[in-house]
């Protein structure tokens, strides 16, 4: 199986799973909810504390054949959480959709999802046929390596975007 085929194989999966969540129809009152429930588990979060949300995610994200379903529920529910901001906050002139691929952390964590799921299924389809993967170590260990670092990056980036958000009343 092709690295690289698989990487955008399962970003699309994971971008597909992201928007059938965001397009969710939320009733006001429950996305208030959600929203409010959402920003006091940010309380006292900052870009590390994302970093360490996301990266953890990521990681269950690399068990063979569990990580691409993990990596599926995981989108639909992030683009059920964003439908319900942009229920609560309808002057926010962006789609999830848009959000995905055009804020700097957005990308970054697609990336890494993609990279952390699509080897997932990578490893599982060597164990199906029978192949040892005894020689995958290293490059999942990379792999790790470049997801986390990315995370770190995009969970810097996130938090200032939230900060910059709530200053001017988003939400």
């Amino acid at each position: 199986m092709n690295r690289l085929f698989s990487f955008f194989v399962f970003m699309a999966v994971f971008v597909i799973a992201f928007y059938g969540g965001s397009l969710y129809t939320h009733d006001p009152a429950e996305a208030q909810l959600l929203v409010d429930e959402f920003m006091k588990d940010l309380e006292g979060i900052d870009g590390v504390g994302i970093f360490i949300h996301n990266t953890t995610l990521a990681l269950v994200m690399f068990i063979p054949g569990f990580g691409t379903v993990f990596g599926i529920v995981s989108g639909v529910s992030t683009g059920y959480m964003l439908s319900a901001i942009m229920t609560i906050s309808p002057e926010i002139p962006i789609s999830p959709l848009e959000l995905l691929f055009l804020t700097p952390f957005g990308l970054l964590e697609i990336t890494a999802y993609s990279l952390a799921g699509s080897r997932s299924f990578l490893l599982i389809y060597k164990i199906i046929k029978k192949v040892s993967i005894r020689s995958d170590g290293r490059i999942v260990a990379i792999e790790v390596g470049v997801t986390a670092s990315l995370l770190l990056a995009g969970g810097l980036i996130e938090y200032y975007m939230i900060e910059m958000a709530q200053e001017v009343g988003v939400f």
